[in-house]
């Protein structure tokens, strides 16, 4: 099946943000083209080897955009969208042009319980239809509230699988419980299979794929494109939306301590700290409600190279963190006013590529 859409290519001016909050009366030149239009929430995509594009969207469609037309990909599992849960994240295979093999995340409603959770499924794509698919981890019980499946995807440099589950709103129970999912980072082989180095592979009744816990609800990850290391961004309460570095075995805290309170107001901890616990390297208060990230690794931006973007579904902007030394010493605000950022990628050709609901994806434009 096939939607054929005219695509269409728009050059516009927009407000940028200074870091010091400053705000600009006209941008300096165009920064933004929109390069796939007309998509609902496009919770993740990825670039193929023909520069391509594989779309996500969260109602539970798969798309392919190339030589811009847009085709339904078939033969996705069955998949429940509920709250925030549906389609989500989607990844090759470091060696995606040898084996074929696409990962994504979704809500499932497969396994132990009504409702459903997040599930990884792998699968190869064959003309228009996903084949060969197998389900590579499932959380469990299934839950029928719709809050915080988390979910995004990465491969570090060593080939390692690696994806985030929210704690499901249950956070009394989940982020700080080693034998049950939710609230957690999760490392795996390719196939499914469970390394033996996990942190707690050895761990009575735990479950032996964490990686880390005590997360509340990460929607944005990807690998330092210097040092290898695991980088995520996750939802804070009212406040205290994080970015942490994610270290095997480590707790990062969720609901023990944090810089946010209950919606209503009220604490959720006296804690911003903890022993044993891994301080964020950076928070934001109030909370930006982040989703989607990218390191900027390459010179099409000249003197961005090593920042890392953020998207902000509440304030509708891409965050331009400025690092140093794992620090974010400053940031600036990019793309204001579009829509819900929810997802980023740097594509094959260097350029930042942002995913923006009810808009599309757009490629970011260096300014002149």
């Amino acid at each position: 099946m096939k939607l054929q859409y005219s695509s269409f290519i728009i050059f516009s001016l927009i407000s940028i943000l200074s870091c010091g909050q400053t705000k600009k009366e006209t941008a300096s030149s165009e920064t933004y083209q929109v390069v796939v239009s007309e998509l609902n929430i496009p919770w993740g995509f990825t670039f193929l080897p023909d520069n391509s594009i594989l779309i996500t969207e969260k109602k539970g469609e798969l798309i392919h955009f190339k030589d811009g037309k847009k085709t339904l990909i078939e033969g996705l599992p069955e998949i429940d969208v509920r709250g925030q849960g549906g389609l989500m994240d989607i990844e090759l295979h470091p060696n995606y042009t040898k084996n074929g093999w696409i990962y994504f995340s979704y809500a499932s409603p497969e396994g132990e319980g009504k409702g459903s959770n997040t599930a990884i499924l792998r699968a190869k794509l064959d003309g228009n239809k996903l084949v060969s698919k197998e389900i590579i981890y499932k959380a469990s019980p299934n839950s029928t509230g719709g809050h915080h499946f988390g979910s995004r995807i990465v491969f570090d440099k060593a080939g390692y699988l690696f994806f985030t589950i929210g704690e499901r709103g249950d956070e009394e129970t989940n982020p700080q419980d080693l034998t049950r999912d939710c609230g957690k980072v999760y490392r795996l082989y390719d196939d499914g299979s469970i390394p033996e180095d996990n942190p707690f592979y050895k761990t009575p009744s735990a479950k032996k794929a964490i990686f880390s816990y005590g997360n509340r609800n990460p929607q944005g990850m990807k690998v330092h494109p210097e040092t290898g290391e695991i980088w995520t961004h996750e939802h804070g309460p009212k406040g205290g939306d994080e970015i942490n570095i994610i270290k095997s075995g480590k707790n990062y805290g969720w609901p023990k301590v944090s810089y946010g309170v209950n919606y209503s107001g009220t604490k959720i901890t006296d804690y911003t700290s903890l022993p044993g616990m891994e301080p964020p390297i950076h928070y934001w208060v109030p909370s930006i409600a982040p989703s989607g990230m990218a390191f900027i690794s390459s010179e099409k931006y000249p003197g961005w190279k090593g920042d890392l973007l953020v998207g902000s579904l509440k304030f509708q902007y891409v965050s331009r963190c400025i690092l140093k030394d794992n620090s974010v010493i400053s940031e600036e605000k990019l793309l204001e006013g579009l829509g819900r950022v929810r997802s980023i990628e740097q594509g094959p050709d260097g350029y930042m590529y942002v995913g923006i609901e009810n808009l599309g994806i757009v490629k970011l434009l260096p300014e002149n």
